[in-house]
């Protein structure tokens, strides 16, 4: 066993021990103590701040770029806006107990197939300190203890905010050991939770590609992968230009550091050569900067050649990958080639066209006529998401509550044998 300053296999102990507790509490005790933890984190919001300002601080010093430091940053709003994340979990339907089928067999004996918590989450990410409340809500709700290991750039502020709720859940129901928070910046931690295949039932990585990486290559426990953002937009022949214009702008100008922001927009050279004028004034007056292929470089003036860093790398800036085709089959290729089974849309009037798009394009999300991003665990109505999955067995795209529980099946005999 790896060692450290601190005792990772005791806390993931402990989770353990708690998450049994946590496993038959009640919904309403649950929900009671998601609201106790939303005031506690709202009156204490400047002690949050204060904690971030120190990360903000180094990060400074370290010159991150602007877009991480954007997902490092909070305020009083962004406090009370996670705060009212877990009020929202607390109104949504518990999954646990939940019986998903139920049948009796010809000797009487009664088969249940009940949802259940998965038990300890061990939850690796990076920057977002918002990450840190979302996180221990749903994990909390769907009765699961959580460990967390939260990136050394966030580490002031998320023992800040992990103390604070330490601090909410004496009084309730919880033990306060359902939350685990690896306070080390000391990588052999992470490496350690990796292992702890005995006391650890998941984990789930949430960050850039080389950590999520890192996890899955590495660890002995079962991940639930997370995946990197290289979105498409895809603007058909039949595309209304206003309407493609809109969804463009808005997923790559809304939030362009998060995970389903589009960073390539595909382009039927026949609308680009009818709409090049307002795509050319949209992408000047939002301050898009486009890198291309050779038909887009002619038609839009500016844009830097494309190479296979542009077509395959998340920019998480204002910067845009432009490809160019001649039909939606050559689009759906060169998703299939340089996508990562996130978010995909495509702009079209063509019901066939989007037919076509929409049954062959491998991802979690697709979208016709809408932008990217959407995929997120509150647009959808989960109220909050623990990470957005781009694999295909047990959860894919948004995990609300129900990606946290697995299943028992119980059954209920009057002295049946075999």
């Amino acid at each position: 066993m790896l060692t450290t300053n601190i005792n990772v296999e005791k806390q993931a102990i402990e989770a353990k021990k708690a998450s049994k507790k946590l496993s038959i509490l009640s919904t309403e005790e649950k929900n009671e103590a998601l609201i106790t933890l939303a005031k506690t984190l709202e009156t204490n919001y400047e002690t949050i701040l204060k904690a971030n300002e120190e990360d903000l601080a180094k990060g400074r010093e370290k010159g991150y770029e602007d877009a991480f430091m954007d997902r490092l940053a909070l305020s009083k709003q962004r406090v009370f806006d996670f705060a009212q994340g877990l009020r929202d979990v607390a109104e949504l339907e518990d999954p646990t107990g939940q019986i998903h089928s139920q049948w009796e067999l010809e000797n009487g004996l009664d088969v249940k197939q009940v949802a259940v918590p998965l038990g300890v989450i061990g939850m690796i990410y990076e920057a977002r300190p918002n990450v840190t409340v979302d996180a221990t809500g749903l994990a909390l709700k769907s009765g699961n203890a959580i460990v967390l290991k939260g990136g050394s750039s966030a580490i002031t502020s998320n023992k800040a905010i992990v103390d604070v709720m330490k601090q909410g859940l004496e009084e309730t129901k919880i033990p306060t050991d359902a939350i685990q928070f690896i306070d080390s910046t000391d990588r052999k931690a992470t490496q350690e939770l990796f292992t702890m295949k005995e006391h650890v039932d998941v984990l789930i990585p949430r960050g850039g590609g080389s950590l999520i990486k890192a996890v899955v290559d590495n660890a002995t426990v079962p991940v639930l992968e997370t995946g990197v953002g290289n979105c498409h937009i895809y603007i058909d022949e039949h595309a209304e230009v206003e309407k493609a214009l809109n969804i463009l702008v808005n997923a790559k100008t809304d939030r362009p550091a998060v995970c389903n922001a589009a960073e390539t927009v595909i382009i039927h050279k026949a609308w680009l050569d009818a709409h090049k004028d307002e795509l050319i004034e949209t992408l000047q007056k939002h301050e898009i900067s486009t890198h291309g292929d050779d038909f887009a470089q002619e038609a839009i003036p500016g844009t830097k050649p494309a190479g296979e860093q542009d077509w395959s790398s998340e920019y998480l800036s204002k910067d845009i990958a432009v490809k160019t085709v001649a039909d939606v089959v050559e689009a759906i290729e060169h998703i299939e080639t340089y996508g990562t089974k996130h978010s995909e849309a495509i702009v079209t009037e063509s019901e066939k066209n989007a037919d076509t798009f929409m049954k062959l394009v491998d991802a979690a999300a697709l979208y016709h006529n809408a932008s990217t991003r959407f995929t997120d665990g509150g647009a959808l109505g989960f109220g909050a998401e623990i990470g957005i999955s781009t694999q295909k067995l047990h959860a894919r795209g948004p995990m609300g509550l129900p990606a946290l529980t697995t299943v028992k099946y119980m059954m209920s005999g009057n002295g049946q044998i075999r």
